[in-house]
């Protein structure tokens, strides 16, 4: 595990995982490991902690966090004014609307049922990476919106966007 304080892992990849009944979910191993990288409790507990952010907002998926990921939006959220209307919304639909959860020994998950019947979650989820978090989908949805976003921009080279993209030192 690196040392804390310098760039971790990123979540990189597509995975496709079945959920049961209760909803247990295996999350890929490739994953628990960026998830036990970004929470220092690891590797003392080998059980690695996320962070699910769910809300309407999100369109149909739910976002997936480490646990220092999500301390660093939380500080984000610190430093807005209190009391002003961007803290209290940024607030209830991200502190509000997360819940933390930790893998368990087999490497899965239990998502609630509420959280699966808001993005439609039945048989089959897809796990697509976001970089520093990932987004996490009833498959079919997926298919459909991932089909739908291709139809938009059919020939354009997704590397073209990083020429626009401000250093983080510049923003």
């Amino acid at each position: 595990m690196r040392s804390r304080g310098t760039v971790g892992l990123s979540f990189r990849g597509e995975f496709h995982q079945k959920v049961d009944g209760k909803g247990r979910m295996s999350i890929p191993a490739d994953f628990r490991a960026v998830l036990a990288d970004g929470d220092p409790r690891c590797p003392e507990n080998p059980s690695p902690r996320l962070v699910v952010l769910h809300g309407a907002h999100l369109d149909g998926c739910l976002h997936v966090y480490t646990i220092e990921a999500m301390t660093e939006i939380e500080e984000g959220i610190k430093r807005l004014p209190r009391g002003s209307v961007q803290r209290k919304k940024a607030s209830r639909k991200i502190l509000g609307k997360s819940w933390e959860t930790e893998i368990d020994k087999d490497g899965r998950i239990v998502l609630p049922q509420r959280l699966r019947e808001q993005i439609g979650l039945t048989g089959l989820a897809t796990m697509t990476a976001m970089g520093d978090y990932f987004e996490l989908w009833d498959a079919g949805t997926y298919e459909r919106f991932e089909a739908e976003e291709d139809d938009d921009d059919d020939d354009i080279d997704p590397l073209l966007y990083l020429d626009q993209a401000t250093p983080p030192d510049q923003a």
